[in-house]
């Protein structure tokens, strides 16, 4: 592969606008493709290229990221007619970016091997407020010797990147995060509710127990967000529990046992029922909350 300097970038959600905005400001050229047009717009100011079709992206970009939601999308846009996979000239990268099936991944991969095109699955972890600040945690399946020519343009994103092995490694390595965010979110949320109906105060509970070995991010920077009633998504409950399907139909195959797992997406379907299926996932306190009649709120919250 030639020295990157055009960047494809499919999907300008939540996280893919500020992912490919930080591109653009580390001095590569950017072009994106959005399935809504509009929702890209606002990228124009910095300099990024607003492409009208799949094809006429991929025709112009030495490598393609796509950031979309989940498998089939994936597929679609990389494989579909007028997709990627068609359009990207022979020695080319696709980089996926998204939290999608380790083995479609696998069975994906080789299938861009077999047409002369590489890939590298390198899903995230951070949220939005990551993907705003270009801190994200990027976790990368594929040949090391394509992620080295890749790496300026994911240090563009992020701040920790960790090569996992093969295809498929770095889907692997989201599913674990996401393991552990879902279990460890849906005790944030409970233990804010028991403190909260045993009269606590809830802002030094969490100062209290996140300085000992209670301490986690999902208490220290969504604890806060529950209790203040502020439910503005960094990674929204509808994506959260899609990844926790992919958890739990991978967990199926492997004969994995992940109750905590399953008991957390059942907390964030009771959320969706309540209308925070588009909340962050801060807002599982909702769920926890109903069951309980006690509300979780600092006096002077906005909610």
């Amino acid at each position: 592969m030639a020295i990157i300097k055009k960047v494809g970038f499919v999907g300008t959600g939540i996280m893919g606008a500020p992912m490919a905005r930080n591109i653009a400001q580390s001095g590569f050229q950017v072009s994106v493709y959005n399935r809504t047009a509009e929702k890209a717009n606002p990228l124009k100011e910095f300099g990024i290229k607003i492409a009208k079709s799949i094809p006429e992206l991929a025709k112009d970009s030495d490598i393609v990221i796509t950031m979309v939601s989940d498998t089939p999308d994936v597929l679609e846009v990389i494989e579909g007619p007028n997709g990627i996979a068609q359009n990207l000239a022979a020695g080319s990268t696709i980089i996926d970016m998204s939290t999608v099936s380790p083995s479609a991944t696998k069975e994906l991969s080789s299938r861009l091997s077999s047409i002369g095109l590489s890939m590298l699955d390198a899903p995230v972890s951070g949220g939005s407020w990551g993907a705003e600040q270009g801190t994200l945690a990027i976790m990368v399946g594929g040949d090391e010797a394509v992620l080295s020519q890749c790496l300026p343009v994911l240090e563009s994103m992020g701040q920790r990147i960790t090569h996992m092995g093969p295809n498929g490694m770095g889907q692997t390595t989201k599913l674990v995060n996401q393991i552990l965010v879902a279990g460890t979110l849906s005790a944030v949320a409970e233990a804010m509710v028991f403190a909260a109906a045993h009269g606590s105060d809830l802002e030094k509970t969490i100062d209290a127990v996140g300085a000992g070995a209670a301490g986690s991010w999902q208490l220290s920077n969504l604890g806060p967000r529950m209790i203040n009633g502020d439910f503005a998504p960094g990674f929204m409950i509808k994506l959260q529990q899609k990844d926790l399907r992919l958890v739990l139909e991978a967990g199926s195959v492997s004969n994995v046992p992940l109750a905590v797992t399953a008991l957390s997406k059942e907390w964030l379907g009771i959320a969706e029922s309540l209308g925070a299926s588009e909340e962050g996932t801060q807002a599982i306190i909702k769920s926890v909350e109903k069951l309980a009649g006690v509300v979780a709120r600092r006096p002077n919250s906005s909610n």
